[in-house]
Order: structure tokens, then sequence, then C-alpha cells
């Protein structure tokens, strides 16, 4: 049976911007030496990111991060070994997008500062699995038949916010809410994974609140 997800305009959340935040490695080849590098020290990587969905004239958009004016990507990154998923995908989204305390949309009336609310997403169902079958770019949404180590899986988790919520962009970034139609076999533009949303959403019929 289809699920019923309400989902909040993009006007209701508060944006504000905060200090860049750089990644941490500068090319595709020095990421995937670290993921070679902790792999041997602590096996398979896991990754965790948040399909954030939110509506705009009655459509579904999924909030994702633009870098560099070209490059895509959902909010999230790799756990720490032994890290629990969903507490870790908290921590995440706490790191990329909650306010630093000493923003004025954080304060509290007397300029004080006040809960930051860290923790405080909605994490839902897990939408995908990805697997990373060698130390490459390549990832699938299952585990290649000669495949018996995998280096990395990624896991999506639909995730809701509070309407009022307050999400800080770092000043490098952008925040995009993309339609679901944009998104729609578009693989050439936001790759497989980001093309692949509109599928695994389809599942939920959608309730749009003003």
């Amino acid at each position: 049976m289809s699920q019923t997800l309400t989902l909040h305009p993009v006007t209701s959340f508060n944006f504000t911007t905060k200090g860049a935040q750089q990644e941490e490695d500068p090319s595709v080849v020095a990421r995937l030496q670290r993921l070679k590098n902790q792999y041997e020290d602590f096996g398979m990587r896991r990754s965790v990111e948040a399909v954030l969905v939110v509506h705009e004239h009655g459509h579904p958009h999924v909030l994702m991060l633009q870098i560099a004016n070209a490059f895509f990507k959902l909010p999230g990154d790799y756990l720490k070994p032994g890290e629990d998923e969903v507490e870790g995908l908290k921590a995440r989204l706490d790191e990329r997008l909650a306010p630093v305390a000493s923003d004025p949309a954080s304060l509290g009336p007397n300029g004080a500062g006040k809960d930051q609310e860290d923790g405080e997403w909605e994490i839902g169902d897990c939408l995908a699995q990805w697997w990373r079958p060698a130390f490459e770019t390549f990832q699938y949404p299952y585990v290649p038949t000669h495949i018996t180590k995998p280096k990395e899986c990624k896991k999506l988790f639909l995730v809701q916010v509070p309407p009022g919520k307050v999400l800080a962009v770092p000043q490098n970034m952008k925040l995009l809410a993309v339609p679901l139609y944009e998104l729609y076999d578009n693989s050439a533009r936001y790759g497989s994974q980001l093309a692949a949303l509109p599928h695994l959403l389809s599942r939920y019929n959608f309730i749009y609140s003003d």
C-alpha cells in the first residue's frame, strides 16, 4: 500500500548562510585514495544521505546542495566506524545545515543563544542502498555478482523537516529545491542516483500543506 507523506512549502523554512565548508579531498583521485586507506584500516565505508522533500506550486522538490555551480549532492557523508546510521545522519545534517550559535537567526528574543535543536530531523524510510564494488567512482543499486567485499555502502533516507526550521547553507554552496520532473530520466545532468529519486518517491501519496 502507498504511504501518505505531508510536504511543506519551501517558503515555510528559514534560510541563512554560514562559513564555507571545504571538501575534504581536492580531487576525485584523492577521495578514492582516502577511501582505499580507510578500507584497509576499518573495512567497508558506510555513508548516509538525506532526501529532504518539500513542495513548490503543488509539486515535490528535493533539497540538494550545489557545489561550484555544477556538482549536485544530497546532504550527508560517511559514518565513523561503529556509528549508528540514524544518529550519524542527524549529526551530518547538523554539521552541514544547522546554524551556528552566533547566527542572529539562532538567537533568542534577548539576544542570548538558544537551543539549536540539533538532531531534530525526522529520519524516515531507507529509500535505497548503493554499493561501490571497487575503488572507483561507479556505484550500483545492487552488489555485482562477482563482488564479495564491496568498498562502500551508501544509504539514502527520507528525512522530513519541521516547518520554520532554520537551514544554514555554507557560503561556498547553494541549497536548491529541484523538482522531480527535472530529475526524472536526467542522469546526464544529475547522475544515476539523483535521477532515480522520482522512482523511489513514487510509492508515496503526497499531501501538500500550506
